[in-house]
């Protein structure tokens, strides 16, 4: 059995996008691996699936590299909004709202989370430094933005051993759910930024990454919105005020479309 697919990136950050809106599409761990896998599949950070909703343009579900489902990926969202025309994105991290501004995307998040159950933490910390060290990267601010992160803000993130210290911070027992990290460095009025993403690793550009980063650095004014986030794949421009939802902007790119043996993927 064939599949079309399309292949599409956010600075780098790449994903497979299946729509199964008229036709389902059952996606399980395996599955899912073997369509990111970069020599035997496709390649990709994330395989995204598109199906109907009843509240909005569509529903968006995403799976990491490593199998797992998760809630939200914002850099996903901007490629779905260039491909569909979506407007209203219906996602298990919140309902999403898009534009296409020509050059660039701007989408829309739901307000930040800072509860230590909303994060989710094991027990209640302060999110806004938690009382915790991995090595060199300390007393992180802790935000769910339809997933959940830690910021680190340190003075060069160039020089952090992310491949080491990502996996040791993403399976700590303090976080239930896992946890993708970042590590910042105010420059300026910019925000240089890497993210391990949980169950994918270090990735190009992380949408919600840049999302919570902005965020972590106009609560503990390093910064004020708009913030420009730099990343390895590119820029993100994030605005957010107390009280209100995230505004994310940036490109979308549409590499080419295929189709999938699943036969092939087993």
């Amino acid at each position: 059995m064939r599949r079309p697919f399309h292949k599409m990136h956010g600075l780098g950050n790449d994903f497979v996008i299946v729509d199964a809106r008229e036709h389902p599409f059952t996606v399980t761990a395996p599955l899912a691996k073997a369509i990111a896998d970069r020599r035997t599949g496709v390649g990709c950070d994330q395989l995204i699936v598109l199906e109907p909703s009843d509240t909005a343009d569509l529903r968006m579900r995403i799976w990491n590299s490593d199998g797992g489902e998760v809630e939200s990926c914002g850099n996903a969202t901007r490629c779905v909004v260039q491909l569909t025309g979506a407007r209203r994105i219906d996602s298990d991290g919140g309902m999403l709202a898009g534009e296409d501004l020509g050059a660039e995307i701007e989408i829309t998040l739901a307000e930040p989370r800072f509860g230590w159950d909303e994060i989710p933490l094991a027990y209640p910390m302060d999110t806004s430094a938690l009382p915790m060290a991995w090595g060199e990267l300390e007393r992180p601010f802790a935000v769910n933005v339809g997933n959940p992160h830690l910021v680190f803000f340190v003075p060069d993130a160039r020089e952090v051993s992310l491949e080491d210290l990502g996996p040791r911070i993403e399976h700590d027992q303090a976080f239930p759910e896992r946890i993708n990290v970042n590590v910042g460095t105010c420059v300026d009025d910019r925000l240089k930024l890497r993210t391990f993403e949980r169950g994918a690793g270090e990735t190009l550009a992380c949408g919600t990454g840049a999302c919570a980063s902005a965020i972590a650095a106009i609560t503990t004014k390093r910064a004020q919105s708009p913030v420009r986030v730099d990343m390895t794949g590119g820029s993100l421009t994030i605005g957010w005020a107390p009280g209100e939802p995230i505004r994310m902007r940036g490109r979308a790119t549409h590499v080419f479309s295929g189709e999938l043996d699943l036969e092939a993927l087993q």
